[in-house]
């Protein structure tokens, strides 16, 4: 389900092969978040493309042919042809004009992996790029020259054109970089580390700039992390279930096999296994045994509901949602990140240059408004299991707000408030999450004098799944320290063995509140966990199948 990449096999990633073909999303994640040494092949058969496509452009351009963006203006102006001499000029003009972003600088995990995604696209080989350009692209990669790039301006086509010129401009060595932990200038940078900043050839400007690259380096993130909200979610449920003193019966395979959504089934199974020997969530014929002899009456209250609630019993039909979506969202990322996305495309077997729209993010903004749903719905999932947890009404004899029990008499009774402003947090992050998950595909604004005149909006919607990613993982964090919490209080030991390993793990960084403190920093410390995949990690080394 989802990604079928277990952790050992993703610290194996040694290297990365860039042939515009097998770029994964798990090989992009590797080198943009630097979790281990990685070298860069350009394969021999991507490379005999990119020479071929290259020296068809010098044919052309040797005839005076007009070709868009080679010979000719960009956009509207592509009716304004330029000799070839002015062919260099005019790359270097493009990168200048279209720096003007704004807003916050990009993280280096989204600024290095466009430059991967970028390397790989242009690998495919009918670009009509110099190999050095794209080697140049792995050399900053290895130096661990970011450069940096505004997150505002893309429209999504002709593709990323703003956030991309700062890439470009990098290159050609212009613009500031992040180099040993500090904002340089990229002509600074390189002349210490002995480097000439690369002359661009024609076409080569455009086939940096065009393209999907920084929408998809979003998009990959964004995938990699709601995978590990999806097990956090089902991780979640099932404490919840056992905080609640729930029924595990509502996970049943027999439940889900009659309707049977691979992502609903791979949800209500995991939570199932991590639920087996729990003594607090029993199955539905342990809970009607615990009732007292039903005979002869009319009428009875059960001590136990034979159901919960929804957010607890229906969440498999809820992640369910989140791993199917990310089951054909992955697929479609992973396709626009070994494709050849920029404008014109060159055909070296058939000896023409072809005009088209592959710069065009539709299938990244259609997969990233649909992300965004099924992740934000993840928050209130979870949200809607913290107030049942902190609800005195629905807790099940917990305490209210799961303050730590005192007597009357106790000179702190009455004082402390426990998880009130922790709930009161995590409902504020979900509604801002609720709140950007709105679809971004049907705002085109046409541009660029009507000739862009229907544009993606692909990079602001993969931007905002990222962000409702990064809400989530906080909502997370709190859920999961306020589980710990609730588990304390019911009996901890009482806890399913593979539970008490999260209840663990969590414990690790953040001790059980016993009165008032300020928990920002708790959260801090979960959050991180979450980022670095820690919960998976100990889901899959726990022996359970996502299946």
């Amino acid at each position: 389900m989802g990604f079928q990449v277990t952790e050992e096999a993703y610290q194996q990633i040694k290297n990365i092969v860039l042939d515009g073909h097998s770029l994964t999303i798990a090989d992009i994640v590797v080198a943009a978040r630097g979790t281990q040494e990685v070298s860069y092949l350009l394969t021999a058969e991507a490379l005999q493309t990119i020479e071929a496509s290259n020296a068809l452009k010098h044919q052309f351009m040797s005839k005076e042919q007009p070709i868009y963006g080679v010979t000719t203006g960009f956009g509207d102006s592509c009716k304004r042809q330029i000799s070839s001499v002015k062919a260099p000029l005019l790359q270097k003009n493009l990168i200048h004009f279209l720096m003007n972003g704004t807003g916050t600088i990009a993280p280096k995990d989204i600024a290095r992996a466009t430059m991967l995604i970028r390397a790989n696209c242009l690998a495919r080989g009918h670009s009509a790029v110099h190999p050095e350009t794209i080697r140049r692209l792995l050399l900053y990669l290895d130096y661990d020259i970011i450069p940096l790039i505004p997150v505002r301006g893309s429209v999504g086509a002709s593709g990323d054109l703003v956030p991309h010129s700062y890439l470009a401009a990098a290159l050609i060595g212009e613009g500031e970089v992040w180099y040993k932990d500090e904002i340089r200038s990229a002509c600074d940078v390189l002349a210490e580390i002995g480097l000439e900043p690369l002359t661009l050839e024609a076409k080569e400007g455009l086939a940096l700039l065009n393209g999907t690259s920084f929408m998809s380096a979003f998009a990959c993130l964004a995938c990699w992390d709601a995978m590990e909200l999806g097990i956090l979610a089902d991780v979640c449920t099932a404490m919840a279930s056992e905080a609640l003193r729930g029924n595990r019966g509502h996970f049943a395979a027999f439940i889900h096999e009659q309707k049977p959504h691979k992502g609903q089934i791979t949800s209500a199974h995991l939570i199932a296994q991590l639920l087996q020997a729990s003594q607090l969530s029993l199955d539905s014929q342990q809970i009607l045994n615990r009732e007292p002899d039903r005979q002869h009456r009319n009428y009875q209250e059960l001590d136990h509901p034979v159901q919960d609630k929804y957010s607890i019993r229906c969440a498999p039909q809820i992640t369910g949602v989140l791993y199917d979506t990310l089951d054909w969202v992955q697929k479609w990322v992973e396709i626009e990140v070994n494709s050849s996305n920029d404008n014109p495309l060159f055909d070296a077997e058939q000896r023409c240059v072809h005009n088209g729209g592959n710069f065009y993010g539709g299938h990244i903004v259609q997969a990233m408004d649909a992300l965004k749903v099924a992740v934000a719905n993840i928050a209130d999932l979870l949200d809607r299991q913290l107030e049942l947890i902190v609800d005195e009404k629905f807790n099940n004899g917990l305490s209210p707000n799961l303050i730590r029990p005192v007597q009357e008499s106790d000179f702190e009774a009455g004082l402390h408030h426990g998880f009130k402003g922790m709930q009161l947090a995590c409902s504020a992050m979900t509604a801002e999450a609720l709140k950007m998950s709105g679809p971004m595909s049907i705002f085109s604004r046409s541009t660029e004098a009507h000739n862009q005149d229907k544009v993606s909006m692909g990079s602001i919607a993969a931007r905002e799944a990222c962000a409702i990613v990064e809400l989530v993982q906080n909502v997370t964090a709190i859920h999961l320290i306020a589980l710990c919490q609730a588990l304390e209080l019911r009996g901890s030991e009482k806890m399913s063995p593979r539970t008490f390993t999260i209840y663990e793990l969590v414990r690790s960084r953040v001790p059980f509140v016993e009165r008032d403190r300020r928990m920002d920093r708790d959260i801090e410390q979960v959050v991180e966990l979450v980022r670095a995949g820690a919960f998976g990690v100990s889901v899959r080394g726990g022996g359970l199948i996502l299946r």
